[in-house]
């Protein structure tokens, strides 16, 4: 079964802010390659996205739908819909997550 991936409008925004980020700090051609890489990733759960894992920052909240994917340093957050998926959150794994899960994913300020 092959699944939709749908990039969500503020998963896009994350996306236009790493590449900024990374077009200011080590060029366009890096930022090129990042984005088409994170892209690349993204659109691969059309064939698996189950594979991805739960974020631990989620355990105990009842929000199980949501899977990560890892790509280098970024999380790309998602949830499986039927035969959909919806990208939600593209960040930076090094940070601490779990304010940034909650507004996004919960609509939630902790």
């Amino acid at each position: 079964m092959k699944f939709e991936v749908r990039i969500g409008v503020e998963a896009e925004r994350d996306l236009e802010s790493i590449y900024d980020f990374i077009v200011d700090n080590d060029g366009i051609d890096r930022a090129g390659r990042a984005l088409d890489a994170l892209m690349r990733a993204a659109e691969s759960l059309a064939t698996s996205p189950q594979r991805g894992s739960r974020p631990r920052e989620l355990e105990g909240t009842g929000y199980s739908q949501y899977r990560q994917l890892v790509q280098g340093p970024w999380r790309i957050v998602y949830r499986v819909d039927g035969k959909r998926v919806l990208v939600t959150l593209v960040a930076d794994g090094r940070r601490d997550l779990r304010t940034v899960l909650a507004v996004r994913l919960l609509d939630a300020r902790v």
